[in-house]
């Protein structure tokens, strides 16, 4: 590969970026509104106290009451 080589895509995100700057700030915006969040410990733990075990074969009918 050429050392000077860029692809279509690379070409097209900097001209899209050169653009629209604010697209790397949204981008953090929004991933900070979906993903990075502080979780609750406690309720964390609530959460697993409360599961039940799952049985070793998920898909035999036991039959035997």
């Amino acid at each position: 590969m050429a050392k000077h080589y860029e692809s279509e895509l690379t070409q097209f995100l900097k001209q899209l970026k050169k653009e629209d700057p604010t697209i790397d700030s949204r981008q953090v915006a929004g991933r900070a509104r979906l993903w990075d969040k502080s979780l609750d410990t406690e309720q964390q733990e609530g959460y697993r106290s409360g599961k039940l075990p799952q049985p070793p074969y998920v898909y035999y009918q036991n039959t035997q009451a």
